[in-house]
């Protein structure tokens, strides 16, 4: 096996167990644990995209339709999404956010940002440069 072989699976290898650690971590900053990491996907998924019907929140997250409306159920319970009639499938509803879900997306981006930022003030310059650079490259890796 040629040296670059070697060298790229074994940065694949440190990169991929670093980014595990990094995002276990960051989840981990929870402002509130009682809504599960399943249900934050879903109304980050919303608020990026909009409203839509389970179906295509459903593809968007990469689950089966029956799963998300389980979820559905769940957030409606909490208060944290509303189902409207779909205006022009009146078999469907559409699915949106309440004011309460974006208040908790917006707590739950602010703690992980602030614990992100308190260990990035613990790095050098050099380190946050780096690091600023690293950002752009995963941004590509995680696009292709």
């Amino acid at each position: 096996m040629a040296r670059t072989t070697l060298d790229t699976a074994a940065l694949a290898h440190d990169l991929r167990l670093a980014v595990m650690r990094f995002s276990r971590r960051l989840r981990n900053q929870r402002v509130d644990t009682s809504v599960t990491l399943t249900h934050l996907a879903a109304l980050s998924t919303l608020k990026r995209h909009g409203p839509m019907s389970p179906g295509e929140l459903a593809a968007h997250e990469r689950v089966q339709p029956p799963s998300m409306t389980r979820v559905v159920v769940a957030l409606e319970s909490r208060g944290l999404v509303t189902r409207t009639p779909h205006p022009t499938d009146g078999r469907q509803v559409v699915i949106d956010l309440t004011a309460e879900a974006e208040e908790l997306l917006t707590e739950e981006i602010r703690a992980r940002e602030a614990w992100l930022a308190g260990r990035l003030q613990e790095l050098s310059a050099e380190d946050r440069t780096v690091l600023r650079e690293a950002a752009v490259i995963m941004e590509k890796l995680a696009s292709g």
